[in-house]
C-alpha cells in the first residue's frame, strides 16, 4: 500500500511537471539554480492541484500531498545546501 501511495504522488508529480509553470508563480532570489527552483515551483503546483482535488481517493490523495511536502523540504534544503557549497565568484 506504502509503494502504491509513493508511486501515485510520483506520477502526478511527474504528470504536473509536463504542464507549463505560470509566470505569476513565486520567484526567489535563486536564479543560479533555475533547475531546483522549476522543481520547487512545479511542487508547488502539484499541491496545490491535490489539495483542491476533491475525495480522498481511499487515503491517497493524502499521502501524495503528505509525499510533496516532503519533496519540497528536501529541494528546498537542497538548495540551501547548494548556496552553501558552491563556488560563489
Amino acid at each position: 500500500m506504502k509503494t502504491f501511495s509513493k508511486l501515485f504522488a510520483l506520477t502526478v508529480i511527474l504528470g504536473l511537471l509536463s504542464f507549463p509553470i505560470s509566470a505569476t508563480a513565486n520567484h526567489t532570489d535563486d536564479e543560479d539554480q533555475p533547475h531546483m527552483q522549476a522543481a520547487l515551483e512545479a511542487l508547488q503546483q502539484a499541491k496545490h492541484h491535490l489539495e483542491e482535488a476533491k475525495h480522498d481517493k481511499g487515503g491517497h490523495r493524502v499521502a501524495a500531498i503528505k509525499a510533496v511536502d516532503a519533496a519540497i523540504k528536501h529541494v528546498k534544503e537542497g538548495m540551501e545546501s547548494g548556496e552553501k557549497h558552491e563556488d560563489k565568484k
